[in-house]
This record gives structure tokens, sequence and C-alpha cells, in this order.
């Protein structure tokens, strides 16, 4: 009997490890979607059903940013110059709370999908004289700008978050990775569990 419940418990265990990232990443995804959906959806204010009360059209909402995020990129791409867009930084800069939100997001974005993706680096700095090493991405390999000849910056994210914290330290402290950054993200990201196979 002992035997059958410390087999059921370990086939339980095994399950549960299978069962829960799943879970877990679906709900997040499912929860992330509805509630997008939700807000963006405007069905409810064009149609109504045949009782006069709003309709919602589930789905909606998502397709409303799809359509949204197309047209600004055809826009971007081929109607929009420069002039325009230099009118629009200028507008912004006008704004102060909305500028440095809208020029985090922007650089946050750019760094892992735009043209100029900025962790695309992964290296090793040792941080202090016990041997302990940390893992980060090279985001700015000259600072003389800032009267730091030979330092760089590193970005090390955190574990089981989007956060992290950018150090200055000296170029001789950092050791490049030659792993694929993504994975070296994932890595760090996992808490050290993931991303290196």
């Amino acid at each position: 009997m002992k035997r059958l419940a410390g087999a059921l418990l370990n086939y339980f265990v095994k399950g549960l490890l299978v069962v829960v990232p799943i879970g877990a990443a679906a709900f997040l995804v499912f929860w992330a979607v509805s509630r997008l959906d939700s807000a963006l959806n405007l069905s409810d204010m064009l149609w109504m059903s045949k009782d006069g009360k709003p309709m919602y059209i589930p789905g909606l909402g998502i397709l409303n940013v799809v359509v949204i995020i197309l047209i600004v990129g055809i826009l971007v791409t081929n109607v929009i110059t420069d002039p325009i867009k230099r009118w629009f930084k200028r507008w912004f800069n006008r704004l102060p709370f909305f500028n440095f939100l809208y020029s985090s997001i922007k650089d946050l974005t750019e760094a892992f999908v735009g043209d100029e993706k900025k962790f695309t680096e992964a290296v090793i700095v040792e941080v202090n004289e016990f041997g302990l090493k940390k893992v980060g991405f090279l985001v700015q390999k000259d600072l003389t700008t800032l009267n730091l000849p030979g330092e760089v910056a590193v970005y090390f994210p955190y574990s089981y978050s989007f956060a992290g914290q950018v150090v200055i330290i000296s170029k001789d402290k950092v050791k490049p990775i030659h792993k694929n950054p993504a994975d070296m993200m994932k890595f760090v990201i996992s808490g050290g569990v993931s991303g290196l196979d």
C-alpha cells in the first residue's frame, strides 16, 4: 500500500510539473487577450441586438488592435515623411510626462523587436572579490560622452521579472558569452533553470 501511495504521489508531482506551467501560461495569455478584447471592443457602441441592448462580439477588440497596428505600420512606412515625424517629436516634447512614458515604452519595445535590438550581446560580469558573477547584456560599448572612457553599460535583468538594472563597469570586467541572447535572457528570467538546452 505504501509503495502504491508513493508511486501515485510521484506521478502526481510529475503531472503537476507539466500541467501547472502550461495552465498558468495559458491562463495568463487568455486573461491578457480577454482584458484587451473587452477594453477595446467597440461592438457594444456600434451594434444593437433586436431588443435594443448593446451587442458584444467576442474578438472584435483584438481585431481592432491588429487592424490599427497594420494601418499605422503602412502609414509610417509609405506615407509619413521625416518632417512629419520631427513635428510629432516636437509635439511630444511639449508633454513631459507623456513624452517620458512614450519614449521609455518605445525604447523598451525597440530593444526587443526593433531594427536596432539592444539585447544582442550577452556577457558575464564578475561583481565582487569572492568571484560572484552575473549574466547581463552589453547595451553601451562606449561611454566617453559621460566622461567614462574604458567603461561600458551592462543591463542585468531580474529573475521572474521584466525589470532590471543598468550598471556601469570597466570593460576588462566584462566577458562575452557566445550563446544566443534570447536563450540567455530566458536563463536569467527563469532564475537559471531554463535556456541552456
